[in-house]
């Protein structure tokens, strides 16, 4: 458990011996996505009602904008809309092991593990399996390039950390818990709470110097480690964790009241339609 973990572990057990209560509201009414200048997206959905953003592959700067590297997805592919709800954990799993009950909130305590294991499962439900779809993880280049939606500036939405209030919940305004999925404006290319509410697992293992030499086109992460990657900040994290840069890490059994994840539907299944 790196130190971010632990200081993240010890706020939330203070939250949970202080009280606070779980967060049941159900989904705002949608609110429109901010207008992008890349290619327009389109969205589809699948048999349990989880929302697809179908996104053209393309270039564009990962990491800080001091790191300068450029990074290429070859394929388009299909991002969730929204963070996994707890209600579309239970219907797959038949389970919710959340702390903050409420059936539109995003699921958590999910470890790396939990979320493959969803990943499957969603995969062989027979209308999933007739209809030729696969779910998985993001990679870390496909979570930074649907989060950026173009963009090279801190946040989706550009440098001025004060706007952060109308794309997330984060420690300045979740009132020390975690919100129904689409409460806050949406990115560029359509997807909410992509900033903060709960950090996003990955499928990469991590590695702190990977993107300094990694491949330039379509890069799935170091082929083995101790760690994966979760990214997006969260409910408790101050803005700079929010940053559509930013990566943490933590083993892939590691739970937490602050971490669950978002699908992709594969490239190779998703055909380019």
């Amino acid at each position: 458990m790196n130190a971010h973990s632990i200081s993240r572990l010890l706020a939330l057990t203070l939250l949970i011996v202080t009280g606070c209560d779980s967060a049941t509201e159900e989904p705002p009414a949608a609110q429109q996505p901010s207008s992008g200048t890349l290619p327009t997206v389109t969205e589809s959905s699948n048999s349990i009602g989880m929302d697809f953003k179908h996104l053209p592959g393309g270039t564009f700067q990962m990491g800080e904008v001091s790191e300068n590297h450029k990074v290429t997805l070859s394929q388009s592919f299909q991002m969730g809309v929204y963070e996994v709800t707890q209600a579309q954990y239970e219907q797959v799993m038949g389970n919710n092991p959340s702390h903050f009950k409420g059936g539109n909130n995003p699921v958590e305590q999910v470890s790396w593990d939990d979320a493959v294991e969803f990943c499957q499962k969603l995969s062989a439900l027979p209308e999933e399996k007739a209809a030729g779809r696969v779910y998985r993880l993001p990679t870390e280049a496909e979570w930074e390039y649907a989060c950026r939606a173009g963009t090279t500036t801190a946040y989706s939405f550009g440098d001025d950390e004060t706007q952060l209030s109308d794309y997330a919940w984060y420690d300045e305004n979740s009132g020390d818990t975690p919100h129904a999925v689409g409460g806050k404006k949406a990115n560029a290319w359509g997807l909410y709470d992509i900033h903060g509410n709960v950090w996003e697992w990955c499928s990469d293992w991590y590695d702190g110097d990977y993107y300094k030499s990694s491949p330039v086109s379509d890069p799935q992460g170091p082929s083995e480690g101790s760690s994966r990657v979760p990214r997006g900040g969260s409910w408790p994290y101050s803005a700079r964790f929010c940053r559509s840069a930013y990566r943490d890490f933590n083993s892939p059994d590691y739970r937490n009241l602050d971490l669950g994840f978002r699908l992709v539907l594969s490239p190779s299944v998703a055909g380019g339609e």
